[in-house]
Parts: C-alpha cells; sequence; structure tokens
C-alpha cells in the first residue's frame, strides 16, 4: 500500500496510507490532514489542493495537464516549479509513495 507523506508549511508531518487509485487530496481530506481543502471534491475546477511535490519525485508523476496547469494559475500561495494538485495525483503501486508539502493558505 503506497503512502503519502504531507508536510505542513510549519514543518509538521504525518504520514497516511493511500489506497491505490486513490487521489492524494482524497487521502488528505478522508484522514483529516490540516492544509488541503479539496473544495471542488477532486473534479478540477477549484486550486485548494495545491501542493508542493518533492523536488526528487517529480520525474515519477505523470504530465500535468492543460486544465491543471491553468488552475494552478489561481492558488492563493503563488505556485513553484514543484507545484500540482493533488486531487490529480492518483495513487498506484508503481508510483509508490509521495512527499508534498502544503501551502500556508488554500483560501
Amino acid at each position: 500500500m503506497p503512502k503519502v507523506t504531507y508536510v505542513s508549511d510549519e514543518g509538521e508531518v504525518r504520514v497516511v496510507d493511500s489506497a491505490v487509485g486513490d487521489s492524494v487530496m482524497q487521502t488528505a481530506v478522508r484522514n483529516g490532514v490540516p492544509g488541503i481543502v479539496g473544495e471542488c471534491g477532486g473534479v478540477l475546477s477549484c486550486a485548494t489542493c495545491h501542493v508542493f511535490v518533492d523536488e526528487a519525485l517529480l520525474d515519477r508523476l505523470p504530465p500535468m495537464t492543460d486544465l491543471e496547469d491553468e488552475m494552478l494559475d489561481g492558488t492563493v500561495v503563488d505556485r513553484c516549479p514543484n507545484s500540482r494538485l493533488s486531487c490529480q495525483l492518483k495513487m498506484s503501486d508503481e508510483l509508490g509513495d509521495l512527499r508534498v508539502t502544503t501551502p500556508e493558505a488554500q483560501e
């Protein structure tokens, strides 16, 4: 079972088991991880699940779609090269464990 390590903007770390097929956002919301709102429920119509992916893991992720790229322009905290929407990151055994950091604000 893959794990997601969530790091808050203040450095607090929480490791959560994720079901294969669930998104990083679904895993966070289901487990009460602070810092990820997921206001739209994962349908790619908001940016309240913005995360910064550990740069060493970026090459394991699927490419960003044009719509995700556009939505990231609307984040509260400025996007960075390692910004992704956690609703678009689906967990799989092939992907393995992920480490993401939440921004200081989502809304």
